[in-house]
């Protein structure tokens, strides 16, 4: 009797199509979603592959660059948390190209993100160090090479100083007081005094911590 009327209410028109569409729907926006993360997360292998590929000059160089790809090109990323993704990265233990891959993976597609942006960081160096052990003898003993790594060098120095310039820029606009003297004490610690770069970070971040709770304060009041 009842898988009778079953049968009866299915024939009905209009029924039993509803939740078929929403079904239809529901799982097509679930493979729009899986295909647009899984773009997203090719397209964050090939970036990071490309910078740590292209990149000579140590860490600071390809956050540098994962700035102008992620923040002015891709515009994922807005240039206020890019500056916070530089100082977790910097106050972390390891590698600098490593920590900035991972805090940039992770902040644009979760876990699966922070792990394909560590393959695409780690395979190139991997890979040329690999090849370059085989010939180190011939490397090391090369006039060219060794020319070559000069004026990389050379170039790794105006990339820096122009990335950090297009960062500060925003403080110093700002006009904030608290923010410039933070900056100008960061930098004479680290130009002047020789300062360890972690405990400058460090004693930054916990200034930063104090002027938020003090604001607070005051906005509670």
């Amino acid at each position: 009797m009842f898988s009778h009327l079953c049968q009866r209410q299915a024939e009905l028109p209009g029924c039993g199509k509803a939740p078929e569409k929403g079904m239809e729907q529901y799982n097509m926006k679930s493979r729009e979603e899986k295909e647009y993360r899984g773009k997203v997360l090719w397209k964050i292998f090939l970036s990071t592959l490309y910078l740590s590929a292209f990149t000579f000059g140590g860490g600071y160089v390809i956050v540098t660059l994962m700035k102008k790809k992620f923040v002015d090109e891709y515009h994922w990323i807005e240039e206020k948390e890019m500056l916070d993704l530089v100082a977790i990265a910097q106050s972390s233990p390891g590698a600098i190209a490593i920590n900035g891959a991972i805090v940039v993976g992770y902040k644009l597609s979760g876990i699966p993100g922070a792990l394909v942006a560590i393959l695409g960081t780690i395979l190139p160096p991997f890979v040329i160090i690999a090849a370059i052990s085989v010939c180190y003898n011939v490397f090391r003993s090369n006039f060219y090479v060794a020319q070559m790594l000069s004026g990389m060098q050379a170039g790794v120095g105006a990339v820096i100083a122009s990335v950090t310039y297009d960062m500060g820029a925003p403080i110093v606009k700002e006009k904030d007081p608290v923010s410039l003297w933070i900056l100008l004490g960061a930098f004479l610690a680290a130009c002047v005094l020789e300062i360890n770069v972690i405990y400058i970070v460090i004693v930054c971040g916990l200034l930063g911590a104090v002027r938020t709770l003090l604001s607070k304060r005051r906005a509670g009041k």
